[in-house]
């Protein structure tokens, strides 16, 4: 990235934040991570019956779709920041190991890239950082 892109592209943040000011003087401190914490994780069973076999008894389990997403989030070059981390604390919910995880993000490293896998890593461990943080 040039110079002026990275000008234009802080002329553009500087630009929604006044947007959004002006919108709502309450948005002018709003982070990605003050948007990921108006979504609390799912209880096990909650998330079971929305993404589990409730509809399809036959399908994959919730914690397998978790995993699956986390994977795509991966694959996409992990630019969604706030889904991967929300993600991660719902396939820890859901039952998933932290070597689970881990693996999943590495095993798509192939198709999306050692950048994306190490910031998907990177996310991932934010998140289960903070899982046991709320544990304790």
């Amino acid at each position: 990235m040039n110079e002026a892109q990275k000008n234009s592209f802080a002329e553009m943040m500087a630009l929604g934040q006044e947007m959004a000011k002006a919108m709502n003087p309450a948005l002018e401190h709003f982070t990605p991570k003050g948007f990921e914490a108006m979504f609390p994780t799912m209880p096990k069973d909650l998330m079971e019956s929305f993404f589990g076999k409730t509809y399809n008894p036959e399908g994959l389990d919730a914690k397998t779709k978790m995993l699956l997403t986390l994977a795509g989030l991966t694959i996409l070059g992990a630019q969604a920041e706030a889904q991967i981390r929300i993600t991660v604390r719902h396939a820890i919910e859901a039952g998933a190991t932290k070597q689970e995880i881990a693996e999943t993000i590495a095993l798509v490293g192939v198709f999306g890239g050692v950048p994306a896998m190490t910031k998907a890593m990177e996310l991932a461990r934010e998140a289960m950082d903070e899982t046991e943080g709320d544990a304790a």
